[in-house]
């Protein structure tokens, strides 16, 4: 498998069974309705789980524009490649966001609040202040890339050899990710990746959905430029403790 198939691919997945169990959680007449913010950052973990098993083989497992940007500010991948890795995350999270929508369709249709039709696809704040907002995400995702750092640092040996997340294995990524959720995630939902909000959050403007809303394009720069922000500052700091 080429590495920009993996990166759709695995991206595709994270967005299928991560927006999959927010769907179960928050529309009506599920099996899983209102199973709470343990089930949904479990059920992120996991996905994360599945998209790097399935992708770090090929391409190191980045399905996420901001790992990809910290990596290569980083040194530790070529910039030619990034927006092509960028692109590819992008039509993995389209992708699997039409896949839930498609399994999750009647019960969109039959969820009147638009803000929880809108929660299945992309991220909110609790308390709207964009500043702060903007900070949340830079910080869990500063938390992301800083401690994926030392993960891959500690696999890179004596050759200081460029490697993806793929070597790390799957689990310390989806622990990871689910810490992240569990301690930071309740202010912002924790997009922490640009392609897994914005992606989907177009992908709700395109899709038909009974009695559907906005898709609140004012904040939608919150979780796409502060991640980036977060990753690129854990780049920087990585480097400057080495």
């Amino acid at each position: 498998m080429s590495p920009y198939l993996a990166e759709l691919m695995g991206t595709a997945l994270l967005l299928l069974l991560g927006n999959g169990v927010v769907a179960n959680v928050v529309l009506h007449h599920t099996k899983g309705n209102n199973s709470g913010w343990i089930v949904i950052t479990t059920g992120w973990a996991l996905a994360v789980f599945v998209g790097v098993v399935l992708a770090g083989p090929y391409s190191g497992a980045h399905l996420n524009p901001a790992v990809t940007i910290a990596l290569a500010t980083a040194g530790k991948f070529n910039w030619a490649e990034v927006p092509l890795f960028i692109a590819m995350q992008m039509l993995g999270a389209m992708l699997g966001t039409f896949l839930v929508w498609l399994n999750y369709k009647d019960h969109l249709n039959n969820t009147p609040d638009t803000g929880l039709q809108r929660a299945v696809f992309c991220t909110e704040p609790a308390i709207r202040n964009v500043g702060r907002n903007f900070i949340c995400e830079a910080t869990g995702t500063f938390v992301l890339l800083f401690t994926i750092f030392y993960f891959t640092n500690a696999e890179v040996g004596a050759e200081k050899t460029p490697i993806g997340l793929g070597s790390l294995g799957a689990l310390p990524v989806a622990f990871l990710v689910w810490s992240i959720g569990l301690s930071l995630g309740g202010t912002t939902g924790y997009a922490i990746n640009p392609a897994r909000d914005l992606g989907p959050r177009i992908m709700y403007a395109l899709l038909p959905i009974k009695g559907k809303g906005h898709s609140d394009w004012s904040y939608a720069w919150v979780p796409v430029l502060g991640p980036i922000a977060g990753a690129a500052l854990a780049a920087l700091l990585f480097l400057s403790l080495k």
